[in-house]
């Protein structure tokens, strides 16, 4: 395929693809959150992306079931104190507009210039419920974000660092020295993030990343001990939910695969596919 004509061209575009599923279930007379902003940031471009995508539309399913863990942690967490919350490859996120958050909670979207810089000309008009702030950084330079969480972890003493979707496309080693990093600050407490198994991640190699691998951008994370890798950087499985009882629990699993999760197994396999959110503590 010319790169041209490509789904996806860059890992910023992953983030206009994801926000297709949220808009679609924004729409849902039942939806289990409302997005109204999802639509007008995923674009033509993104419903393009997820069109070319048959596989991932299947699984569309699992983005939602996401989303909806993650802002069940992120209100729990809020709720307990939380002072900061640290978004990492924030991408077109809208939580800081659209969740019902405490006008005090500092809320730090990091990200590619280029994808920051898009998300505020379409949110130009629109207002968020808590002290929002944009730092454009590319996370791969070790040596900025280090100096960014001191500088943040300066700022709170009760810090959520959250990143979705963004370690899958890291190797072991990088999300280790990742996790170093953040675990280096003290006001860093708590981190919520998703994580799949190694079965998992082989069959999305065979399904879906074709796309992914044109742009540069391979699915690569998929640790064999699941959870459990993050105590090597010194945190904690606190908290651990299946995607796919999630989805169950929120009737949006497909019929093919409601069968399939009666079997399966709720707690991680290296062997079997499975994904999950964490949250994990010092």
């Amino acid at each position: 395929m010319d790169p041209a004509e490509a789904p996806i061209h860059n890992i910023s575009d992953t983030a206009r693809w994801v926000a297709v599923y949220r808009a679609r279930e924004s729409q849902r007379p039942d939806a289990v959150f409302r997005d109204p902003f999802a639509e007008r940031l995923a674009g033509e471009r993104g419903k393009q992306i997820a069109a070319s995508m048959p596989f991932a539309e299947k699984s569309s399913f699992s983005f939602v079931a996401r989303t909806w863990l993650i802002d069940q942690l992120i209100t729990e967490q809020v709720r307990a104190g939380v002072e900061m919350v640290v978004n990492l490859a924030a991408g077109l996120d809208a939580r800081p507009y659209r969740m019902h958050l405490p006008r005090s909670l500092q809320w730090v979207e990091v990200d590619l210039p280029e994808i920051l810089a898009y998300k505020g000309e379409v949110l130009r008009d629109e207002k968020p419920v808590c002290a929002l702030e944009q730092v454009r950084l590319d996370l791969s330079n070790a040596g900025a974000r280090r100096e960014l969480f001191s500088r943040l972890g300066q700022r709170a003493k009760r810090v959520l660092v959250v990143t979705e979707g963004l370690l899958v496309y890291l190797t072991e080693e990088e999300v280790t020295a990742f996790g170093n990093d953040l675990a280096a600050q003290p006001s860093f407490q708590h981190w919520i993030l998703d994580v799949m198994s190694p079965a998992l991640l082989k069959m999305l190699a065979r399904k879906m990343t074709g796309p992914l691998d044109q742009a540069g951008i391979p699915l690569k994370f998929a640790p064999q001990t699941g959870p459990e890798f993050f105590n090597r950087c010194g945190w904690k499985p606190e908290q651990i939910h299946s995607i796919l009882e999630a989805a169950k629990k929120i009737r949006r699993l497909p019929l093919f695969l409601r069968l399939i999760a009666m079997i399966s197994p709720v707690s991680f396999h290296a062997n079997r596919p499975w994904s999950a959110v964490c949250l994990l503590s010092r």
